[in-house]
């Protein structure tokens, strides 16, 4: 009688474990948020800090910050970049010659 897919050798079905060899988070799949961790996402999102670094610290995939983020109102747009076009809209400095 053959087995069925889930169960045999070397299938990726069914497996458990972490996707990656070496994860940057542990797996928190499904874990409510605490206030204390929405505290800690404003005040990284504050500071201009990248959504990389944001979920090292938070230990959450880098899509579960943005979901929050984005249901709880949280700008993770930074703050201080300069616009794209200062070069068109600052007047040139005339040359003078003497």
């Amino acid at each position: 009688m053959a087995r069925t897919a889930w169960k045999r050798p070397g299938s990726p079905i069914g497996k458990k474990g972490p996707r990656k060899a070496n994860p940057s988070y542990k797996r928190r799949s499904r874990q409510p948020w605490s206030t204390a961790d929405v505290r800690m996402l404003r005040q990284l999102a504050k500071g201009n800090t990248p959504t990389g670094v944001m979920s090292i610290k938070l230990q959450r995939p880098i899509a579960a910050i943005r979901s929050k983020a984005h249901r709880e109102g949280i700008s993770l747009k930074p703050i201080n970049r300069s616009p794209y076009n200062r070069r068109a809209t600052r007047p040139r400095a005339a040359k003078r010659r003497r």
